[in-house]
């Protein structure tokens, strides 16, 4: 055993800041909690034995200040850093300023953190290690022959990535000659940074994504506490995760075990971390990534393997040996409740949530940062909390995900819970009498986005920028009784309206039971008309720019992708709702934009711009 850890400083926010935290109290170290002005009355800072306040506004100024938080590990008296996920996790410079403050950094050595950060070298460590990559070109892109070489060789579509990307952040998809030169010739204007931070591998598609949740101690001990599968996602990132992952045969278990044990070996891991694969159709197995930190999804590990993962990470980190994980034991879905609408194709949002109630009983664990009457905040994740259902096998676990989802009830904000509904009630997703046929893309080729053959660099089109689909008329539903049998009245929303209206002029009290998500679905559906008329394309969100698809002088279709932005690192789409040509681009990649902002201007096909939106134009300048 090494040195002794007696107080911990939590380097994160939210839901993980308070899963570290509990973890903590039941090991008697103490805690110290970091928070922003907006999480001042979040949960976490609460029950940690110190809170200390970040001045600012960003995430750059808060939990990604190095040097704030190195301040407040000396102020503090903290011996250990435990960074949680995101933020300062994968860091290596704030790993090593940890170590020279002489306190212990609870994940990976900095020089491991460097050799996986990066994917290109993530891709060199797997060829090393004898875990086969996706195919692909382990050097920076900087010869577009070689690009041409690689794709006629292992056929489009192929996928250009960053190589510090994340979190499916950074992926462009090419799908033909024209989309590869085209994004070679203007990657720098449309989709940021050099070329020398991009790398190419070809596009497996229809393959599930599997990982694996592993541990090595300084001792040379490794394990697998279980596998997973994350090939529910939406834009590249995941929504629902399940332990252990289902109908995978024996072998390529092994497979995966084997293959993690030799990347962990490879750069003398010690910590916990997940390795990423792809399975093919075909069974193939091919490497992504190893994230060298604990994941949001790490709970269905836990729960299937009965072990404290938190707490493997502080005995390791103490110079302990970890505890050899046993046979799974039953099956566990998490499922991310985010603050996101289905209705406007899972978009990030925002606002008070004015009632909370989470569901119970038997296998169900509720890992959350927030509580009834907290906002959640544009500036930061969507991610409000995880509802974690376990039960004896799969099946049981499904139905069990049903009846959870029956109780739980979020107003005030917009969640995927309607989403979820469907997905569990689907064939495809339950497999019951048929095969598992979940791919990474399988959630939005069903139900979020269509794919019209006019969308550019191999993005989909949103549900509401390419929908045929008449709108669904909107209801509002009230539980009520007749002759003393309870029943559910589903009413629409204008006859609510109307007699709402109407007691609202005699002073009653109106009935507290909004409709999940309507409201921003009904403003976006209004932007997007605005935007059809007048050719001025807004920003839906406050975000960051990512991507540029398209020059000044370009004719665009219905459909086509025009902008990539960031928010609470989420990738989302702006899609052109007309034909028209691209008369101004408001933005470069990397710009910081508020809801409402411009972003780009049209010159609609086959109509006359409408009386001032000429002058909006100007003034948007």
């Amino acid at each position: 055993m090494g040195k002794r850890i007696n107080k911990v400083l939590v380097a994160n926010r939210g839901e993980i800041a308070l899963r570290v935290v509990r973890t903590l109290k039941e090991m008697g170290i103490a805690s110290v909690a970091v928070y922003a002005e907006q999480d001042r009355q979040s949960q976490y800072v609460g029950m940690a034995d110190e809170a200390y306040l970040l001045s600012g506004d960003t995430y750059k100024d808060t939990y990604l200040n190095e040097d704030l938080l190195i301040d407040i590990l000396r102020r503090s008296g903290a011996d250990a850093v435990h960074p949680g996920y995101g933020f300062l996790s994968e860091v290596a410079s704030f790993a090593e300023k940890v170590a020279a403050a002489g306190a212990i950094w609870i994940g990976p050595s900095p020089k491991a953190l460097v050799d996986l950060g990066d994917k290109i070298t993530a891709r060199r460590v797997a060829t090393k290690a004898k875990v086969p990559p996706v195919p692909g070109i382990s050097d920076a892109v900087t010869d577009i022959h070689a690009l041409f070489d690689f794709a006629h060789t292992h056929g489009f579509p192929i996928m250009m990535k960053r190589t510090d990307g994340g979190g499916g952040r950074g992926i462009t998809i090419v799908r033909d000659d024209d989309e590869l030169r085209s994004f070679y010739l203007n990657h720098d204007a449309m989709q940021g940074g050099d070329l020398n931070e991009y790398f190419v591998e070809r596009f497996i598609d229809k393959a599930r994504h599997v990982e694996t949740q592993c541990g090595r101690d300084s001792h040379g001990n490794f394990t697998v506490y279980s596998t997973r599968d994350c090939s529910v996602q939406r834009r590249n990132q995941k929504l629902i995760e399940e332990a252990p992952a289902p109908f995978l045969r024996p072998e390529v278990v092994r497979q995966l075990e084997q293959y993690s044990r030799n990347l962990f070996e490879a750069v003398d891991y010690v910590g916990l971390g997940t390795c990423e694969f792809m399975v093919t159709p075909q069974h193939k197995v091919y490497f992504l990534e190893v994230n060298p930190r604990l994941q949001v999804e790490h709970t269905v590990s836990e729960e299937v393997c009965g072990l404290d993962l938190v707490r493997e990470q502080l005995t390791i980190a103490e110079g302990g040996e970890l505890t050899a994980a046993a046979e799974p034991r039953g099956h566990s879905f998490e499922l991310r409740i985010t603050c996101e609408d289905p209705a406007t194709n899972l978009t990030p949002s925002s606002g008070t949530l004015t009632r909370v109630v989470w569901p119970s009983g038997a296998g169900i664990r509720v890992d959350s940062g927030v509580k009834e009457g907290d906002t959640v905040s544009p500036k930061f994740d969507s991610m409000m909390g995880k509802l974690i259902v376990t039960a004896q096998d799969r099946a049981t676990a499904v139905a069990r995900v049903r009846r959870a989802l029956g109780e739980l009830v979020i107003e005030g904000v917009p969640t995927p819970a309607s989403l979820f509904e469907r997905i569990f009630n689907d064939p495809a997703f339950t497999a019951e009498g048929q095969e598992f046929d979940v791919s990474t893309k399988w959630l939005e080729r069903t139900y979020l986005n269509r794919e019209p053959s006019t969308t550019r660099s191999g993005q989909p089109a949103s549900l509401t920028a390419g929908a045929e689909e008449s709108p669904k008329t909107a209801t509002e539903s009230f539980v009520i009784e007749v002759d003393n049998r309870r029943v559910k009245l589903t009413v629409p929303q204008d006859i609510v309206d109307s007699l709402t209206g109407s007691a609202r002029a005699r002073g009653a009290k109106l009935p507290t039971q909004p409709l999940r998500g309507q409201g921003l679905h009904n403003v976006a559906a209004k932007a997007s008309d605005d935007a059809g008329k007048s050719g001025v394309i807004a920003s839906p969100m406050q975000a960051v720019v990512t991507r540029i698809n398209v020059a000044e002088g370009q004719k665009v279709a219905k459909g086509d992708l025009l902008v990539v932005l960031e928010s609470m690192k989420m990738e989302n789409y702006v899609y052109s709702p007309v034909s028209g040509t691209v008369t101004k681009i408001f933005v470069g990649p990397a710009t910081g934009v508020e809801a409402g902002e411009t972003l780009v201007t049209l010159d609609i096909e086959g109509a006359s711009r409408p009386e001032g939106d000429a002058e909006r134009t100007e003034e948007a300048k």
